[in-house]
């Protein structure tokens, strides 16, 4: 790391990453933490922010587009019977604390606040990994307990009448390219038969970049992929894909989620066992 505001993940002696920690953003675009840019061990961009197609896609963190009604992941409110909705819901992810942790990366607090009142508190650790000489892991894990007086529901529009859109969580825009990246998991391929479903990894492979994401803990591994390639490239872990997920008063929602960030073309053997390697480790 270098400096308070943006801290920089390095493997290998070389920066990997560049933590934003105060965005300077319209309250539209739900200002929040975000890593961009990532990059391969090569330097190769893998993540993408502020794209013209959705500009509230910020690199790689956390969001979640409906949080009691609160809109924490930037752009239209999705309203059920009306529709995508332009609404003055918007939240702020603000952090608190910020410091260094082993192996190299950092951990810090963070407040989930809408219309001047905090609804969520947030533990984050990310870190950093070398697996081989052209792969590294991004470890992110993200604790979110409810620090109001009364019950919460974390929602999608998937959740609010729109099938297919349960994002929310964890979630990485990667960057356009003329040609889709190709989707595929240990046993499916394509982004029709991975979207919504769960597996215990799921691979983005661009024409010289492969990230490879998987849920590291059982309860992260339940959760079903959202997975979009064709339109545009991301992947995020859906934490309400049919059902809203209730959070009580005091209570913690955990996930886990880690990142393979290869140069080249990653094949599904080699996916596996870079996945095997980083989440054991």
């Amino acid at each position: 790391m270098t400096d308070h505001d943006t801290p920089v993940l390095r493997v290998a002696g070389r920066p990997v990453g560049r933590y934003v920690t105060r965005p300077d953003l319209p309250a539209r675009l739900s200002p929040r933490p975000h890593l961009h840019p990532v990059t391969t061990l090569a330097g190769t961009a893998v993540t993408e922010a502020g794209p013209a197609d959705h500009a509230h896609h910020l690199g790689a963190g956390v969001a979640v587009p409906d949080v009691e009604g609160a809109n924490f992941w930037g752009g239209r409110t999705f309203v059920r019977d009306r529709g995508p909705v332009e609404l003055d819901n918007h939240g702020v992810q603000t952090h608190t604390t910020l410091r260094p942790c082993e192996p190299g990366g950092f951990a810090g607090e963070l407040r989930w606040t809408a219309q001047g009142a905090e609804l969520l508190h947030e533990h984050r650790t990310v870190t950093a990994t070398e697996l081989t000489a052209s792969a590294w892991a991004l470890d992110l894990t993200f604790a979110l307990t409810n620090v109001t007086s009364r019950p919460l529901s974390l929602g999608s529009p998937a959740t609010n009448g729109r099938p297919g859109a349960a994002y929310g969580g964890f979630f990485w825009r990667a960057p356009m390219a003329q040609t889709p990246p190709e989707v595929f998991t240990a046993d499916r391929e394509g982004e029709a038969e991975i979207h919504g479903t769960r597996a215990p990894w799921v691979a983005l492979a661009g024409s010289d970049w492969t990230l490879v994401f998987a849920g590291a803990t059982e309860r992260t591994r339940h959760d079903p992929w959202f997975v979009r390639a064709a339109g545009y490239p991301g992947v995020g872990s859906s934490l309400a894909g049919t059902e809203r997920l209730p959070v009580p008063p005091g209570e913690t929602v955990h996930r886990r989620v880690v990142t393979v960030v290869a140069d080249g073309r990653v094949g599904r053997p080699e996916a596996a066992a870079l996945v095997r390697k980083a989440v054991s480790g």
